[in-house]
């Protein structure tokens, strides 16, 4: 069984493709790339298609991380027979998520940073308006809660392989 995860925020191409991003190179360094799949997506439609914003990809390649091929896609009720987790950016986002989960969802919808220990925040900030020291501070969230994520994954689901 594969894992899924899908990492929602508002429009798909500052934070949620950061947090995939991210998320993905946590998955190869642990070499689970196989057995968890990725995917983002916004609760708005407004950037459907489009690459994520070239401040995103620059502070994520400051990190070594590539995120310059991913598109936004919105959110779809169809994620949630999909997906084992759908984690949102905040809870606007949340919020939004819940009122398109299905009562009989099995997976985790929650915040993110849900799995960050000790995270100053429970929600990532949206750094759209702001400049680069705001894309640089959803990496430092996101990989918090990476941690605790990958942790969550390898106890719930592949340790019983």
């Amino acid at each position: 069984m594969t894992v899924k995860v899908l990492f929602v925020c508002l429009g798909n191409i500052c934070r949620s493709p950061t947090a995939e991003g991210l998320f993905k190179a946590r998955l190869v360094d642990a070499g689970l790339e196989g057995e968890v799949l990725t995917d983002s997506a916004g609760t708005a439609g407004w950037h459907v298609g489009k690459a994520p914003d070239a401040r995103a990809i620059a502070a994520a390649a400051e990190r070594g991380i590539d995120i310059n091929t991913l598109r936004a896609r919105q959110v779809t009720t169809k994620d949630f027979s999909e997906f084992d987790y759908i984690l949102a950016m905040d809870s606007a986002n949340l919020d939004d998520l819940q009122s398109l989960c299905p009562d009989d969802y099995p997976g985790r919808c929650c915040l993110y940073l849900d799995f960050a220990e000790n995270a100053p925040e429970r929600e990532v900030p949206d750094p759209y308006y702001g400049g680069a020291e705001g894309f640089a501070h959803v990496l430092d969230l996101v990989e918090q809660a990476a941690t605790g994520l990958l942790a969550d994954i390898q106890q719930r689901h592949l340790a019983r392989r």
